[in-house]
């Protein structure tokens, strides 16, 4: 990064370019500039994007979020219509600033993670969030009947590869909205509110949560893409209903439950005594 002495855009003349980079929650890591040649710098070439242009940053001294937003046309090779829709870009980490494209100084001005993402016709929006936001989040958690604790997350202390199970598609419905998978996988009851991460063909490196089970079948969040197959391996994650009973009697887990099932609820608190007859 460059000297944080250093003023830019003091010259009547500068050799000034935007960079910005994009790491997928996939691995892929993506860096394109605002220059008319690519750019090498920081370990990754950044290659020229003239058809996506980032807009004004907004960063402010106090703690409320800075903004930012980029726009841009689907032309380049790195980001096309099919991966936005696939949701490849959600949540991605977004690291933007400013470069001299002769000495290859950079700077940061801005990080933080693409929320939503549209298209219209042959355009495309990212709204990027702020790190800042993390300042918004309640410190003090809320009571809750069922388990706070993201399952094999921290305060769950379940081991993740003892419910991570590998596995290969043998069917998918005809809407592509649920798969089914070859004899010796989990049962599928195990497997609801559970993920699917594909490890082979178009949509490998994806995970998608399974959101209902039906006999064998298991429904996806999102449709399966027209290029998958029956054969594809996929990496299965179990799911947890975040009850104490499944807590308790399936995963023997109860001492680390992080909920409150047996505080009265405001039905309770609320209700008033009934005169006798």
């Amino acid at each position: 990064m460059s000297d944080s002495l250093r003023t830019w855009f003091s010259q009547p003349l500068e050799t000034v370019a935007i960079w910005w980079r994009v790491e997928r929650p996939d691995g892929v890591t993506l860096g394109f500039t605002s220059h008319d040649r690519d750019l090498f710098f920081a370990g990754l070439v950044h290659r020229t994007a003239p058809g996506m242009v980032p807009s004004a940053i907004r960063r402010t001294a106090d703690f409320e979020a800075d903004s930012a937003e980029i726009a841009g046309a689907l032309a380049h090779d790195s980001i096309n219509e099919a991966d936005l829709a696939a949701g490849r870009f959600d949540g991605a980490a977004v690291q933007m600033g400013l470069i001299d494209w002769q000495s290859l100084e950079h700077t940061l001005l801005y990080a933080g993670t693409i929320g939503s993402v549209g298209h219209e016709g042959a355009g495309f929006t990212a709204e990027l969030r702020s790190v800042k936001e993390v300042l918004a989040r309640e410190l003090v958690v809320r009571t809750s009947p069922t388990c706070r604790a993201e399952f094999c997350g921290t305060g769950c202390t379940l081991s993740a590869p003892r419910f991570t199970h590998a596995a290969t598609v043998a069917a998918i419905s005809a809407d592509r909205g649920a798969v089914q998978l070859a004899t010796g996988s989990p049962a599928s009851a195990d497997l609801l509110f559970g993920t699917l991460r594909w490890l082979d063909g178009p949509e490998a490196g994806l995970t998608r949560r399974i959101d209902e089970t039906d006999g064998q079948w298991l429904m996806l969040d999102r449709p399966v893409a027209d290029g998958a197959d029956t054969g594809l391996a996929v990496l299965l994650r179990e799911g947890c209903d975040h009850t104490i009973e499944a807590c308790s009697t399936r995963f023997a887990n109860a001492v680390n439950f992080q909920g409150e099932p047996f505080l009265p609820g405001n039905d309770l608190l609320t209700s008033y005594p009934s005169p006798q007859p």
